[in-house]
């Protein structure tokens, strides 16, 4: 692996945006160099990476490869780089969970759901992304697998057997539809990585985004990234956990999870911003050099179990906290039907698909996206801009901060309440900065004495 690289950036190529944000007024710097820590590589692609979770069953009527290939220009334009699809795998029909069962009981590691379609129509989905200038990366379940899973009947020994020696349920978990894989098992593992790898080698997915990656072992994903790095060099890792040793040489990025929790908190007032702070304060300590987080207000979880954003954060404040998050850093998510507004919690188990209506939030989520991808200052991790909170006199209500480096930079003030606030910036920052949302300067908006912020309003500024 390598150890204390060193990047060389040319200057990021220009993406077109929607008035008043021309892609000319981002400036990024010629020479961009990142220290991560020893063992962990990121590749070129991922420092601005932006991505969009699929869920394939209920993204179109039709729920297939093929439908959902129709879609991804416009996913694309959004300013998406990377497309995450949720698990793609047949699923097991022994204790299955409802009429089409979880996603996440898989069957056998090295097919593609019928219900999906073909392999050949995964292959043209993938190439199809590839096309739009977007990588794939497929959800794997590394930690269980279906009872009925092509392996259970040859290979009872892979998996964990209970006192009767049949196989069992993930310990501690209500996940009666999967089976326990057994880690002490070499061989088992040799097969992980083999359907792993391919497809890496056969169908040029560019990485995983690994389920409950905390429940196996950290060694395991790190004999597991060598493997998969020696076909493809520039895999990107994403761990649904937030372990830092995962980082050290396996993993690229990890969920938010515990962001997800504040921000929840702070919307039912069980939370301050306070926890904010300190939450960022304690990522800059445990995480590993060069490692970031994927932060988000919804995903299929959060979703189907705990609530719409509608719900958690309101009619109005769900912007507001979308705003915050995809702003203050790390690499941002938008899941299927987020830029429609959706406003149901979509079946985890059944035909629940998307109602897309008039894409209502798309233009809102594809500039937040797109300042992402060509705004130095927010690029992933260590390669974005330092962090400066702004003190506005209400700081118990509104977030505002600036992230910059070198000649770029952004702005975002937000109300985080249901009340109208009074703000006074004590220190303004160096430079012209103007709204992605509607064109006003920062200066225009804020820079002459006390103003109002209405209940939920945010702004995001970026320097010209």
């Amino acid at each position: 692996m390598k150890s204390g690289l060193t990047f060389l950036w040319a200057a990021l190529l220009l993406i077109a945006c929607n008035p008043p944000q021309p892609a000319s007024e981002f400036e990024t710097a010629d020479d961009l160099e990142v220290e991560v820590n020893e063992g962990l590589y990121h590749p070129e692609w991922i420092k601005n990476a932006t991505i969009y979770e699929a869920n394939i069953r209920q993204h179109t009527p039709e729920g297939t490869f093929n439908a959902l290939r129709d879609d991804l220009e416009r996913i694309s334009d959004m300013g998406v780089s990377i497309l995450w699809l949720m698990p793609i795998h047949p699923i097991g029909e022994v204790n299955r969970k409802g009429g089409m069962g979880s996603y996440y009981s898989v069957k056998d590691y090295t097919d593609v759901n019928p219900e999906f379609g073909t392999k050949e129509d995964f292959q043209a989905l993938v190439r199809e992304a590839n096309r739009l200038d977007m990588n794939v990366i497929i959800d794997w379940v590394a930690n269980h697998t279906s009872f009925d899973a092509v392996w259970a009947e040859d290979h009872k020994d892979w998996y964990t057997l209970d006192s009767t020696g049949n196989l069992m349920a993930p310990e501690g978990t209500d996940w009666s539809d999967v089976a326990d894989l057994n880690y002490d098992n070499q061989e088992m593992r040799a097969a992980m990585i083999d359907a792993m790898a391919y497809w890496v080698r056969d169908f040029g997915v560019d990485g995983f985004r690994c389920d409950v990656a905390s429940y196996v072992p950290t060694d395991f994903w790190e004999d597991c990234v060598d493997t998969l790095r020696n076909i493809n060099s520039e895999i990107f890792m994403l761990a649904e956990a937030e372990t830092p040793e995962l980082h050290k040489k396996a993993f690229n990025a990890a969920y938010g999870w515990e962001w997800l929790h504040i921000i929840n908190g702070v919307a039912k007032g069980e939370k301050t911003l306070d926890d904010i702070d300190a939450y960022r304060a304690a990522s800059d300590t445990t995480l590993p050099n060069g490692a970031f987080r994927m932060y988000f207000t919804t995903n299929h979880d959060e979703n189907s179990w705990n609530g719409t954003v509608m719900e958690r954060f309101g009619e109005k404040g769900h912007l507001a906290y979308a705003a915050l998050t995809f702003t203050i850093d790390g690499m941002p998510l938008v899941y299927s039907g987020q830029e429609a507004g959706l406003d149901k919690a979509l079946a985890f188990f059944e035909k629940d698909e998307v109602e897309w209506g008039d894409y209502k939030y798309q233009d809102f989520y594809s500039k937040l996206l797109m300042l992402n991808r060509n705004n130095q200052a927010l690029w992933n991790g260590s390669f974005g801009g330092d962090f400066r909170r702004m003190t506005t006199g209400a700081d118990d209500k509104v977030y505002a901060f600036e992230r910059s480096v070198d000649q770029t930079g952004i702005v975002s003030i937000i109300n985080l309440s249901d009340e109208k606030q009074e703000i006074e910036f004590e220190e303004m920052p160096d430079g012209q900065y103007r709204c992605i949302f509607d064109g006003v300067t920062l200066d225009d908006t804020f820079g002459d004495g006390p103003s109002e912020l209405e209940p939920f309003e945010y702004h995001v500024f970026f320097k010209q």
